[in-house]
């Protein structure tokens, strides 16, 4: 055999790595985990924006929603408080009247969050 023989032999026998872009497994992901929760997590904020009053609503900003569980991050102890005596006062019941699907519990942490938002007029939900 000659060199042109053998070198076409040795790559026929090299192992062909297969590359796959990383989009299909991220719109995957996309599509069918995370759009459904975003889209709750938007008609909540939605919710959230309409019931809850400004000088406490500028306190919080909503982290997750899972089974259930809406997770609201409050920035200090006085406003966790004003929003819990809101909470139990009657405006929990009026978010799960509004809220369409199964809003089981909030639960608020103490969290900091950045005030960007606030800046340039966006809403936190607006994709």
């Amino acid at each position: 055999m000659d060199d042109a023989q053998l070198r076409t032999i040795w790559q026929q026998r090299q192992y062909n790595y297969r590359i796959t872009p990383l989009s299909e497994p991220l719109g995957i992901l996309m599509k069918h985990k995370l759009a459904r929760r975003v889209r709750q997590l938007g008609r909540l904020a939605e919710i959230w924006d309409e019931v809850i009053p400004e000088s406490v609503r500028d306190h919080t900003a909503l982290d997750s929603f899972h089974r259930g569980v809406l997770t609201v991050m409050v920035d200090s102890a006085s406003h966790r408080f004003q929003l819990q005596t809101l909470l139990t006062g009657g405006i929990m019941k009026a978010i799960q009247q509004e809220f369409s699907g199964p809003l089981n519990k909030i639960r608020l942490v103490p969290g900091q969050f950045y005030a960007v938002d606030l800046e340039t007029g966006a809403k936190r939900y607006e994709v």
